[in-house]
């Protein structure tokens, strides 16, 4: 899937070396659907497909656990990484900017609604991948890497007096964020991708709410 976009053999080596010891929901293969959907957006939106997809492909060099105390930091980080490595590639200094600026700000913990196409385009990417089919089975992956339970055991959809509380428990992540992803995102081609996406998460918490529900 990856070498079908035609990225540096090198940087393509660089970012699966550095997501070895990932967990599921941040490994390679994360980064290889982020880079395509990367590709497919910014083609639909006029951007460089080739920047676009080469930010993905570094967007995963730093990245500390979400809760790892410098969980916040890794998107500087990350930046930093990728611009060491676009400038050993020998990547002209307006795509090293670019794809460094993206990758910093790309974050949901970073906070920043970016203005820049490429980084747009790489925020919507990454958010895509969080949601839908995927987004489910990784929100329970890294439920597992956290040891967080997947649901309260009296109350899974805090439907009685308890706040959700997404870093307490996994289901709880999809009110708190995943269910809102899609008003954020900044491109029509990830809104149009995004639809389909929030049908199946929604159509899963409906049946995870029916094989909960007390008999009777």
């Amino acid at each position: 899937m990856i070498d079908a976009l035609g990225l540096p053999p090198a940087l393509v080596a660089l970012a699966r070396s550095r997501c070895e010891g990932h967990g599921p929901a941040h490994d390679f293969s994360h980064v290889a659907r982020v880079a395509r959907l990367a590709d497919g957006i910014a083609r639909g939106e006029g951007v460089d497909p080739r920047v676009a997809a080469l930010a993905a492909l570094l967007h995963e060099l730093v990245n500390y656990p979400k809760n790892d105390p410098r969980s916040k930091e890794s998107g500087a980080a990350c930046a930093e990484a990728a611009r060491a490595a676009l400038v050993e590639a020998g990547e002209a200094a307006p795509t090293v900017d670019a794809i460094a600026a993206a990758i910093r700000d790309h974050g949901f913990s970073r906070g920043v609604v970016p203005t820049d196409p490429v980084a747009r385009v790489l925020q919507d990417a990454d958010r895509l991948d969080a949601i839908g089919a995927v987004g489910v089975a990784r929100l329970f992956a890294t439920s597992g890497e956290m040891r967080r339970p997947l649901w309260h055991p009296d109350d899974p959809f805090a439907e009685t007096a308890r706040a959700l509380d997404d870093k307490e428990w996994g289901v709880d992540h999809f009110t708190k964020k995943l269910f809102r992803v899609a008003e954020g995102l900044h491109t029509a081609s990830a809104r149009r991708l995004a639809e389909p996406r929030v049908r199946a998460m929604r159509s899963y918490v409906a049946a995870l709410k029916a094989e909960l529900a007390p008999e009777g």
